[in-house]
């Protein structure tokens, strides 16, 4: 792939998460991350655990928010589902300060 073709389709990601993400509450978010992703994502962004993303740098940010909510939702890889734990309304703001962390 192209460096071209890979700007459109990250700029295209960026475009398609932005109003979403920014419907969310950054400092509500920043409250739960803090309680239940920093211990393994780092609380600025950067993981403390082997294999999972570093979202200071990006990594896994570049999908739309429903993919994220569905990540935090359903639990991926070592990560425990949030399901009946967070709401949606949560796991955007979640998501919202997840955004912030790039």
């Amino acid at each position: 792939m192209t460096a071209p073709t890979l700007f459109l389709k990250w700029a295209a990601a960026l475009l398609l998460t932005c109003s979403a993400a920014q419907a969310g509450d950054i400092n509500k978010g920043r409250q739960l991350y803090g309680s239940h992703c920093a211990i393994c994502h780092g609380a600025s962004g950067r993981s403390s655990m082997a294999g999972t993303p570093n979202f200071d740098r990006g990594e896994g940010l570049l999908r739309p928010d429903a993919d994220l909510m569905a990540s935090i939702r359903n639990g991926k890889n070592a990560s425990p589902a949030y399901r009946g734990i967070l709401s949606d309304r949560e796991m955007l703001d979640v998501v919202a300060f997840m955004r912030t962390l790039q």
